[in-house]
């Protein structure tokens, strides 16, 4: 029996009735719809290992494909499968994301609730991006298991350029093959750099592989996502992917690609700001995350009540009454109030916009179920159909098919691969 079948009477088998509720809301809000069964499932002939190679372009936001700007991406996708739009977890910002595609877990599930979040077990007590010291501790990362993790303890070796998480020797385990993140590395040398794991005898050569890309979302952020500096950026990155592909046909190597992004962007205007020192006394509560969505802790109860009163442009909720359907608000490791924006404005207070440097003006983290949010998607190769679009489907169902296209039995995860069947050989 193959691993994705046992694995398909598993999770049956195990499904929560609040689980399936919570589920049920997203699809329904999110407009997704039941899913649909998979009726062209064909067996493919005895074949060597095939690689799978999944890339993420951080920011990408799945209606960029269209501007005309990224033929290569464009062309995979013609010759592949697409999708409308994938769907984020909540929040949709970059490491959570990153982590939920490689988990199949929300992030309230995958332990990466945040960029930025407390827990006491962490150095310093925080978990912050630009800590070396919380990014290295597998502390931050066991709560979940990657999909490298996996595939290394079944004997498949797995080369990670760039991927949050991928230096930590996670549940005691790192892929045979891994760079630490260096955002001054070029694209094109990035690719280079995997390409270079694929030149490696048959017996070394790593079956499952990531690359990271950064400079959309940065553009985004810094440039608003109508920007030239993005389309800038669009350019640079479809050149890199070019250059991957035509590095697998020089080599002659079939792979199967997945191609996609963490989150959207959205436009943030310097008139669409919210002042929570404005809603309290800024020395009674502590603000752990801002921007799209805050996580707030107070000092005393009369505080919860003004951080939990009504507001202009933005809601807060206790961490127990965030809506189902964001299927957020369960983890230690959220602040007991969280805020969430509505698209296209920003948290903040009037003390750290003065300090800013450079404000934002594009921002993601938002609700998943807002377009401008909508991430790309994108999969080629042996295993994949040709010309096919598909429906929106929530980036958790990622790693039931990485499980598929290297062969691995996955863990329990809150996806459902059945969302993209319609695009598996």
């Amino acid at each position: 029996m193959r691993a994705w079948v046992r694995w398909a009477v598993v999770a049956a088998a195990a499904a929560s009735l609040v689980g399936c509720a919570a589920e049920k809301a997203y699809r329904d809000y999110a407009g997704l719809g039941p899913r649909e069964p998979h009726h062209r499932r064909v067996a493919l002939p005895p074949q060597a290992p095939i690689p799978t190679i999944l890339v993420s372009i951080d920011g990408f936001r799945a209606d960029y494909l269209d501007r005309g700007l990224t033929p290569n991406l464009k062309a995979l996708a013609d010759g592949g499968a697409r999708a409308e739009r994938m769907l984020p977890s909540f929040p949709s910002i970059t490491f959570p994301n990153h982590y939920t595609i490689v988990t199949g877990k929300v992030p309230d599930h995958n332990g990466i609730v945040n960029n930025t979040f407390e827990d006491p077990a962490l150095p310093d007590g925080k978990f912050r991006m630009a800590s070396k010291a919380a990014v290295l501790d597998r502390r931050s990362w066991d709560e979940a298991t990657p999909i490298w993790v996996t595939a290394e303890r079944a004997g498949i070796r797995a080369g990670t350029e760039f991927w949050p998480g991928s230096e930590a020797d996670i549940q005691g385990v790192r892929p045979s093959y891994y760079s630490a993140f260096d955002k001054t590395v070029t694209s094109d040398a990035r690719v280079d750099k995997l390409l270079s794991w694929l030149d490696l005898p048959l017996d070394q050569r790593p079956q499952f592989l990531t690359l990271y890309f950064d400079v959309v979302d940065t553009a985004g952020h810094d440039h608003g996502p109508d920007s030239p500096e993005v389309g800038q950026a669009l350019g640079v990155v479809d050149q890199a992917i070019g250059r991957l592909v035509a590095g697998l046909k020089a080599r002659g190597l079939k792979a199967n690609l997945v191609i996609l992004a963490d989150h959207g962007m959205a436009a943030t205007p310097m008139n669409q700001r919210i002042y929570m020192d404005d809603w309290a006394d800024p020395a009674s509560f502590r603000i752990v995350t801002g921007a799209a969505v805050a996580g707030l802790v107070p000092s005393s109860p009369g505080v919860e009540a003004k951080l939990l009163a009504r507001h202009e442009h933005a809601t807060c909720y206790r961490k127990a009454a965030i809506p189902k359907r964001l299927q957020y608000g369960t983890n230690p490791r959220i602040p007991p109030i969280v805020c969430i924006a509505d698209t296209g404005w920003l948290l903040t207070t009037h003390e750290r916009e003065a300090k800013e440097k450079h404000p934002l003006m594009g921002e993601h983290g938002y609700d998943p179920a807002d377009p401008l949010m909508g991430a790309l998607f994108i999969a080629n190769g042996p295993k994949i159909f040709p010309h096919v679009v598909l429906k929106p489907f929530p980036n958790t169902d990622v790693y039931g098919l990485l499980a598929r296209l290297i062969d691995v039995t996955p863990e329990p995860y809150d996806g459902h691969v059945e969302d993209l069947y319609p695009a598996l050989r």
